[in-house]
């Protein structure tokens, strides 16, 4: 007869760490992919409205951002808490949109220049006068196609 050998309990066979790398790369590539950098910081309280009837822009690359309303929390002190325009990463005044509008169409190829939509992020809270001031300076910029940036919903939200 055969002798039986008892197994020894509680020894685990040892971890392969061959494919340690490729993991760390796959997740180091995961996260590179899926990481979304901001174009801007937004510097103030941007509170959308609400609409329903609303078309999504195609191309992201053809739009330039104006954003208008009060200053968020901790510029306040700075800046005060009356509404103010952001181009890019900085507060603005009204006379530097027109300016804003040409530096933007110089930054893009001339071919596509015809095709740049300018979005107003405009704060449900920020006055009217504002927002037709910022028309006026893209009148004169000639910067006619115009979109106002809202949330999908019932507009009667707005009257709330």
């Amino acid at each position: 007869m055969s002798k039986f050998k008892k197994k020894k309990s509680g020894d685990l066979p040892a971890i392969s760490t061959a494919s340690l790398p490729d993991i760390v790369f796959m997740l180091l590539f995961f996260f590179m992919v899926a990481t979304v950098m901001r174009e801007n910081t937004l510097m103030i309280e941007n509170k959308l409205p609400y609409a329903d009837q609303v078309e999504k822009l195609d191309k992201k690359d053809l739009i330039m951002y104006i954003y208008a309303g009060k200053p968020s929390k901790r510029y306040q002190a700075k800046y005060g808490t009356e509404a103010r325009i952001q181009l890019n990463d900085k507060f603005a005044s009204v006379e530097e949109v027109q300016q804003f509008i040409y530096s933007e169409r110089q930054a893009k190829r001339e071919e596509l220049i015809p095709y740049l939509t300018t979005a107003l992020k405009v704060d449900e809270e920020t006055n009217m006068g504002l927002v037709s001031d910022i028309k006026q300076e893209l009148r004169k910029a000639e910067a006619l196609k115009i979109n106002y940036t809202t949330l999908v919903g019932d507009a009667q939200q707005n009257v709330d």
